[in-house]
């Protein structure tokens, strides 16, 4: 038998080497885990959660209000792009004031706002590049040209959310609105947020200040979910609409506070004979538990550019506070498209000039073009369960001389007038339905029907595709 010998002291060195080898690297570890101190976490609630995150701040983003940080925007997206397949990205942006002008959302991708973030629109007209009007629309808002890029942007997207822990977007819009009064702009202004061509959106927890023009603009999309979002705006600023859902399917808008110098919820499906012929309405709209100050305008619009068509919008447990009207459908000779199967209940409003308007006479056109014979069908309009005080008229409802407003149900309703109130509280013309327990008595045109029939207007009991949409609790945690 053969013994192998070894070397004791040879022995000891190789162990003490090894000992020192171990030291070292958990030594390294101990560094390494020094250096991934945790800077902030925290959680959210979204449509979907991400596999990948960064902050602005590791794209040269600098939060003194001062500093563009465009291209920190654009930088950070394009490099967070590449995680479009390997379980998304989020950009998180820190306490601080960013100045940016506008820039792209991508798919799977989340932009989070800290609550303490303020994301300040650009005042140089250069950070807004220019594109084509809406092809329902055929022409900007604002001018005959095109309009320039809202300050978040994405087109042909799917899956994205903004969102925030109650994080403020503010457009800085005194600039644009002087330059729209005094007629110096040759392009629509920007919106603060528009998503075109997407499914799956998500707009959260944030507050929207002074937009140039419409605050929340989806178009041409569907399963949308827009919640917790306060906007404000002084009320004679020029078309700060609140959320326009626009040629959008399956779309749900709850818990907003708007104060607006227009719509606070204006409902779209394109202009005239663009939207006629682009054909895609707006259809499975919930808007719940929205509260509205805007004394120059509607709680809720449809229309007035609804061309493509409305149908199936469900309204409840809405406030309005000091605003012009309550619902109001906005639509004309010319528009074609349709307005139909709209529901709403349990409304409450205070100190309003009209608790209810449709007008048949809303004249402004895309352009000289439009077809005379293209008339709007409105039909199926229901409101049940409404309470509104200090009222100067219950009712100003104007349908189309021979295209009559129809099917139009009003039950349980009671309208305090105001001290100096209209004599005549409802006015109606070329309309045709019914009411029930409705005070002060309607026109002729809605004869009474007796108490029996309070709960005749209809209020669907089915829910939509976008009620059973789910959120989850994500997780962001940012490493030093």
């Amino acid at each position: 038998m053969e013994f192998l010998w070894i070397n004791p002291l040879k022995a000891q060195v190789k162990i003490l080497s090894l000992v020192v080898v171990v030291v070292a690297l958990l030594s390294q570890r101990g560094v390494e885990c020094r250096k991934a101190k945790i800077l902030n976490s925290f959680e959210y609630n979204a449509l979907s959660c991400r596999a990948h995150s960064a902050s602005i701040t590791d794209f040269g983003g600098v939060g003194d209000g001062k500093t563009s940080n465009t291209k920190a925007f654009h930088d950070a997206i394009n490099q967070l792009s590449q995680h479009a397949g390997d379980g998304g990205a989020q950009l998180y942006v820190p306490a601080g004031k960013w100045l940016t002008g506008s820039f792209s959302l991508i798919s799977h991708f989340t932009l989070y706002l800290h609550k303490d973030a303020v994301l300040l629109a650009s005042q140089d007209m250069n950070e807004w590049p220019v594109i084509k009007p809406l092809p329902s629309y055929g022409r900007g808002r604002d001018a005959a040209a095109g309009r320039y890029t809202s300050l978040i942007f994405g087109t042909n997207l799917t899956d994205v959310i903004v969102t925030g822990d109650n994080g403020t977007i503010d457009g800085q819009g005194a600039f644009w609105w002087q330059n729209f009064h005094k007629g110096k702009l040759k392009y629509t202004r920007p919106y603060l947020i528009e998503i075109m061509y997407s499914d799956g959106i998500q707009i959260s927890n944030l507050t929207l200040l002074n937009s140039p023009s419409w605050n929340v603009h989806p178009v041409y999309s569907s399963n949308i979910l827009v919640q917790g979002i306060t906007i404000i705006a002084p009320v004679t600023s020029p078309n700060t609409d609140g959320i326009n859902p626009d040629s959008c399917t399956n779309t749900r808008i709850e818990d907003c506070y708007i104060v607006s110098g227009d719509d606070c919820v204006a409902v779209k499906s394109g202009w005239d004979e663009y939207g006629i012929a682009f054909g895609m309405p707006t259809k499975q709209l919930a808007i719940r538990r929205l509260t509205c100050i805007s004394p120059y305008s509607a709680t809720i619009a449809l229309g007035s550019e609804m061309s493509g068509g409305i149908q199936d919008v469900r309204a409840e447990d809405i406030t309005a506070i000091h605003t012009e009207s309550g619902v109001r459908i906005k639509t004309a000779v010319g528009r074609g498209g349709f307005v139909k199967d709209i529901y709403v209940r349990k409304m409450t409003m205070h100190t309003m000039k009209w608790a209810f308007w449709m007008t048949g006479n809303y004249g402004s056109h895309a352009d000289n073009h439009y077809d005379p014979k293209a008339l709007p069908v409105i039909q199926g309009i229901n409101y049940r369960d409404i309470v509104a005080e200090n009222v100067s008229m219950a009712a100003r409802l104007e349908g189309i001389s021979g295209d009559p407003f129809t099917g139009i149900c009003i039950s349980n309703v009671t309208i305090t007038m105001a001290a100096k109130a209209k004599k005549v509280p409802w006015t109606c013309t070329d309309i045709q339905g019914m009411t029930s327990g409705v005070h002060p008595p309607p026109c002729d045109l809605l004869p009474d029907q007796g108490p029996e029939k309070i709960t005749a207007c209809d209020f669907p009991t089915e829910s939509l595709p976008i009620d059973t949409v789910q959120l989850k609790k994500c997780t962001y945690i940012h490493y030093l």
